[in-house]
């Protein structure tokens, strides 16, 4: 197993005259071990950790400078809507939240101050799939840099580099760590430059993880493909109990062929991922509420992406920082419920569902 080198600082043999590690906020021998870890799953050349998955979203933003304007999912985590329109915004920072599906679109905001275009995919919580490949295609075509949270997705199952992507962004909370012990982010890319500015800002920011996270995060990643192919089972299947259920109005799932962008997933996709997201045919917070408070096995807590099962309502918890009518207009309404699906039994899981609604 990877040492875990619980360390501030290292001898030097002479001022300036080290083995290569000065400070742990700049380098250490765990995180380094673990961003080689990560940059190689996305088949990338560089990976940074830090210390959340919101503080590598907001490394990226730093590349960034007043006048700047960026393209953005507007089906996306309300974290990162929250730290755009709250925090970026007030640096002069404009942004433009757009359904990203029809690729074109995104060609119809770009102009002279357009920096970054932000790929959110599948999207959080409506499960819509972006086609990496075209809007990679466009911004190059302009020199703009693209970045793509893969959180959902994983290297597993995605890998946006390939696709045509500069950068990577993940909540390593999530699919990378697995056992919902860990709060860390990281970045992948592959260009030198950008990876030097990259680190020059995690370093000076200083927003980075520790050694034991780093290590807990190692070992999670060794059981990665075979946790994702149980994920990916396990949700195919929640999936179709929910299609032929009474109470359930609409369910979000790319795996489904019916699915608006499932060819697009099927074609940069290995698979579906694990998380499902349905609408009630009662369609109130009431009604959600009272559902999400009956589950046994599914668990009601904020994340996703644990070995454990859990269950969630966007509207009052991970997107309740969305104004209701900007929420809404992508599809997250108040009878909305994201499942992201554990690798239990699914029996269980379904005997689960079934008494939820009953």
């Amino acid at each position: 197993m990877t040492p875990i080198f619980q360390t501030s600082t290292y001898v030097q043999a002479a001022p300036g005259k080290h083995k290569g590690y000065e400070y742990s906020r700049t380098h250490n021998p765990t995180r380094t071990a673990l961003e080689a870890n990560l940059a190689a799953l996305e088949e990338g050349k560089y990976g940074l950790c830090f210390s959340s998955g919101m503080a590598a979203e907001d490394t990226v933003a730093k590349l960034l400078k007043p006048g700047d304007e960026v393209i953005s999912t507007n089906d996306l985590y309300g974290g990162s809507f929250r730290m755009f329109t709250k925090i970026y915004a007030n640096y002069g920072i404009k942004f433009h939240f757009i359904p990203m599906a029809d690729h074109k679109l995104v060609e119809k905001y770009i102009n002279k101050k357009t920096k970054l275009i932000w790929i959110e995919t599948p999207t959080n919580p409506m499960l819509n799939v972006i086609d990496i490949k075209a809007i990679s295609a466009i911004a190059k075509k302009n020199k703009i840099l693209v970045a793509v949270d893969n959180t959902f997705a994983t290297p597993y199952l995605q890998t946006p580099l390939k696709l045509g992507a500069d950068i990577v962004v993940h909540s390593v909370t999530k699919y990378l760590s697995g056992h919902s012990d860990v709060i860390m982010g990281a970045i992948v890319c592959n260009n030198d430059g950008l990876a030097e500015q990259l680190r020059f800002i995690q370093n000076s920011c200083g927003a980075i993880p520790s050694p034991h996270d780093c290590f807990l995060v190692l070992r999670g990643v060794k059981t990665l493909h075979i946790r994702m192919d149980r994920h990916c089972e396990n949700a195919i299947k929640v999936c179709k109990y929910l299609l032929t259920h009474p109470k359930v109005g609409n369910v979000y799932f790319p795996g489904m062929p019916n699915h608006k962008n499932h060819k697009v997933a099927k074609a940069q996709m290995k698979a579906f991922g694990g998380m499902v997201s349905f609408t009630l045919k009662a369609n109130n917070i009431k009604e959600a509420h009272k559902v999400l408070s009956r589950f046994k096995v599914f668990s009601l807590a904020e994340s996703l992406g644990g070995v454990e099962s859990l269950c969630g309502h966007p509207a009052t918890m991970t997107h309740a920082s969305i104004p209701k009518e900007v929420r809404e207009k992508s599809g997250v309404v108040d009878s909305l419920i994201r499942l992201s699906v554990g690798i239990e039994d699914v029996g269980d899981l379904i005997e689960d569902l079934k008494q939820a609604l009953k």
